[in-house]
């Protein structure tokens, strides 16, 4: 099973956060984030994982 911990969620006037604990950190410098029903996923941004924008996806789809 993978490892678990309880963090809590903190809150400023730019919305809601977490601080990743140490065991948890990921070796990179920018991340994906999406929702999948109750669960948030954050993952490591690598060259095969992109996000388009509305207006890139129009603009790929005129081509």
């Amino acid at each position: 099973m993978a490892e678990e911990r309880r963090i809590p969620l903190l809150r400023d006037d730019s919305g809601q956060f977490v601080v990743i604990p140490l065991e948890f950190e990921l070796s990179c410098d920018d991340a994906i984030m999406r929702k999948e029903g109750d669960r948030l996923i954050v993952e490591p941004a690598t060259a095969g994982k992109t996000i388009m924008s509305p207006t890139r996806l129009e603009e790929e789809d005129r081509q």
